[in-house]
């Protein structure tokens, strides 16, 4: 037998999901269910390796080839810009980036330079371009809805899923910028060489995803 095809998922929601999908398609996960702190698992009988970590290190893994596949997040993977090909859109995961202002302010009104702070820059920036707008973006790790909340800029581009957060701090969407879901992706010399295990992989995915 080949050695196994080693997929990345990202570690949380996304990683459950896809074991949930895993497991329809008849494969016994139950070295990922019970992994204690083990982060690479062996799915014997899929001939497949999972290997646990951070979004943004899924794909790094695969640009990389030390993992065959992945499954991440639009979000970063737009955030990301990376080398690899995108091979399904798994349909869970779903939720949307958006631009969100303090309630009641007419954003767009004005001539001055906005400022927006933001997780993700490479979206915001690509967002307002497309807008033709010139804004001042301001990178903030930890909770982005204190931004505007403190002066420090006039909106934020984040992840919206439920909008509770938002609501609860004052804060409204004022565009929907990109939706979200999650992806499997691949590493771009492992779906030349190992071709046609990862494309039965990808219509074993299909048909369960199709029902």
């Amino acid at each position: 037998m080949d050695k196994p095809l080693r997929i990345a998922l990202t570690k949380g929601r996304l990683e459950k999901d896809t074991v949930g999908l895993l497991e329809q398609l008849g494969f016994d996960c139950t070295a990922v269910r019970e992994k204690g702190r083990r982060l690479i698992l062996p799915i014997p009988d899929a001939n497949l390796e999972v290997v646990l970590a951070k979004a943004n290190d899924v794909i790094t893994y695969v640009e990389h080839g030390v993992c065959d596949m992945g499954v991440v997040g639009k979000d970063t993977i737009i955030e990301m810009n990376g080398k690899f090909f995108e091979l399904v859109d798994l349909g869970f995961g779903r939720c949307k980036f958006a631009l969100a202002a303090k309630k009641g302010t007419d954003f767009y009104s004005g001539f001055g330079v906005k400022c927006i702070a933001t997780k993700y820059p490479n979206v915001a920036r690509r967002f307002f371009e497309s807008k033709g707008m010139d804004v001042d973006i301001v990178k903030i790790e930890g909770s982005v809805e204190l931004a505007p909340l403190l002066g420090l800029a006039d909106g934020i581009v984040d992840i919206v899923e439920t909008g509770v957060t938002l609501r609860e701090n004052g804060l409204e969407v004022v565009e929907d910028v990109v939706p979200i879901s999650a992806r499997l992706i691949a590493n771009t010399v492992s779906l030349k060489m190992r071709q046609n295990e990862i494309e039965t992989l990808i219509q074993q995915i299909e048909g369960v995803l199709q029902k």
